[in-house]
């Protein structure tokens, strides 16, 4: 018997082409002609589709910590999540080096029981994989385990949370790899260019903070102000915990009340969320660096912050279309496939919970063409206020976004942790299906009137690290214009104006 595979092109084709033949009836036999093809899936009908969301436990410990669970039971793994409202945002600055120091010293400090070798021995001997880290206003961790060694393996996670030693030889390497960092944070033109936008942008603001060297010394990050910073956030009335896997809650239960229950109250309060200042006027600040490109960034105020508000929805459909929308965006098209200048270009408009966030662009360009480049991000800003888009771009988006949701629900420990962080910030447990129903609600009218009330390019902030003696003109074009000194380390220098930089004809530093 010859295989099918083994049939030579041409024969094959032919038997294909008879089979296809023979099972077309003849018209003229008075039998009836079925659709094939095109015409054929025309003709078919289905039922519409419908989606339920994966839902979620929520449960309460006897301690009145909040949990969510979702039983996963495909695999015999099981995961444990904890979130914490605190960070180096919700501190004073002086604990700023310390709030970042906790969740590397939870895991490499080793307990108050077990020093750092024996903890790495039984997270290998348990197969544990464990997370600890931060951010502004929260800090959080997890733990992996087999199903089988999930009380080992909580009461070790839970040991490291409450009961840390912060091994003064760990934290000497930590201070060790942050002063090393700062040294060569002005090594890396685009972090540079990101890091001192915020700092100019939102000033002394725990966004535009950056490590310092005088965060660094020993009164800031010895093991007691690392143990007053720790006691103000990793307590039980900060903590929100999940699970997700193959575990039931009458399982879990005793063994998570077992690991709050003599945790240690918070020993201090937090500070309420810092409203930032950002600057509104516009200002051309260049870092001098002996670059073949240059690093361009443009914001002003956002003025929008997350809620149900219809400008929330519109800004981020706008915020989609200007170019955060990939290869769709208008920036990218302008900048990279009408003009050339730059392989990419997008667009930011942040918007947190509780104040306003910032919206802008950010690209990378010849130094030749550095100027006009941001007179074109600028322009394709002010764009979208003097004219509505067009229906389709909208659409475009909305069909994105919609189409979409269903991805939102793949992964079980993606929904638990979303569910962690709406009620972290005062969110509905339906926010999600509430943000695709407000997305759908957007017309081309509302992206204008968000663009015309919200984004002003004329009172933007810009952002230039590059060589300003090989800019297609001089940045004053863009408005006045100051020198941001930057040192090796990235720390800024003090500034002065681009007439005197010119005027005593400095080189730009590499």
């Amino acid at each position: 018997m010859v295989r099918p595979s083994f049939i030579p092109g041409v024969v094959l084709g032919f038997i294909l082409a008879a089979a296809v033949t023979a099972a077309v009836p003849d018209p003229a036999a008075g039998q009836t002609v079925k659709p094939i093809g095109r015409d054929a899936a025309r003709g078919f009908r289905f039922e519409n589709l419908r989606f339920d969301p994966p839902s979620v436990q929520q449960r309460t410990l006897d301690s009145g910590v909040s949990v969510f669970l979702m039983e996963d039971h495909s695999l015999a793994l099981v995961t444990i999540y904890a979130r914490f409202r605190g960070g180096y945002a919700l501190l004073p600055r002086e604990s700023y080096a310390s709030a970042v120091a906790v969740p590397s010293l939870l895991r490499t400090g080793g307990t108050t029981h077990l020093p750092p070798d024996s903890v790495d021995f039984l997270l290998d001997y348990y197969a544990l994989s464990t997370t600890f880290g931060g951010g502004g206003e929260s800090t959080f961790s997890s733990v992996n385990s087999l199903a089988k060694h999930l009380e080992p393996a909580i009461d070790l996670w839970g040991e490291l949370l409450k009961s840390p030693r912060f091994d003064l030889d760990e934290m000497e390497i930590w201070r060790a790899r942050q002063l090393e960092a700062i040294r060569r944070r002005g090594d890396s033109a685009g972090l540079l260019a990101v890091t001192q936008f915020n700092r100019i942008m939102f000033g002394d603001h725990p966004i535009g903070w950056q490590m310092e060297e005088s965060d660094l010394v020993p009164e800031r990050i010895d093991p007691e102000a690392v143990a007053r910073t720790y006691s103000s956030i990793l307590c039980p009335e900060n903590l929100i915990l999940g699970a997700v896997g193959d575990v039931r809650w009458d399982q879990l239960e005793p063994i998570l009340n077992e690991m709050v229950s003599d945790w240690p109250s918070c020993s201090g309060e937090l500070l309420e969320p810092r409203i930032p200042e950002l600057r509104t006027e516009r200002q051309v600040f260049i870092i001098p660096k002996d670059l073949a490109q240059s690093h361009i960034v443009v914001a002003g105020p956002g003025g929008v912050s997350q809620s149900p508000d219809p400008d929330y929805f519109a800004s981020r459909i706008g915020n989609s279309i200007l170019g955060a929308g990939g290869f769709s965006s208008r920036l990218l098209t302008r900048v990279r496939t009408d003009e050339g200048f730059a392989y990419s270009a997008s667009s930011f408009w942040t918007t947190p919970t509780r104040f306003e966030g910032i919206v802008g662009a950010t690209t990378q360009t010849k130094s030749q063409s550095t100027v006009e480049v941001t007179q074109l991000l600028l322009d394709t800003m002010n764009d979208l206020a003097e004219e509505a888009p067009e229906e389709h771009e909208v659409e475009r988006v909305v069909s994105q976004i919609v189409n979409s949701f269903v991805f939102n629900f793949q992964d079980p420990s993606q929904i638990v942790s979303r569910q962690m962080f709406f009620l972290a910030r005062d969110l509905p447990e339906d926010w999600l299906e509430r943000f695709v129903r407000g997305i759908q609600r957007v017309e081309p009218d509302d992206i204008q009137r968000v663009f015309r009330e919200y984004v002003d390019p004329e009172r933007m902030t810009i952002l230039i690290v590059g060589n300003p003696a090989d800019f297609d003109e001089p940045p004053d074009a863009l408005g006045e214009t100051v020198i941001w000194n930057v040192g090796s380390s990235g720390e800024p220098g003090g500034a002065g104006s681009f007439s005197e930089f010119l005027r005593e004809g400095r080189r730009s530093p590499r």
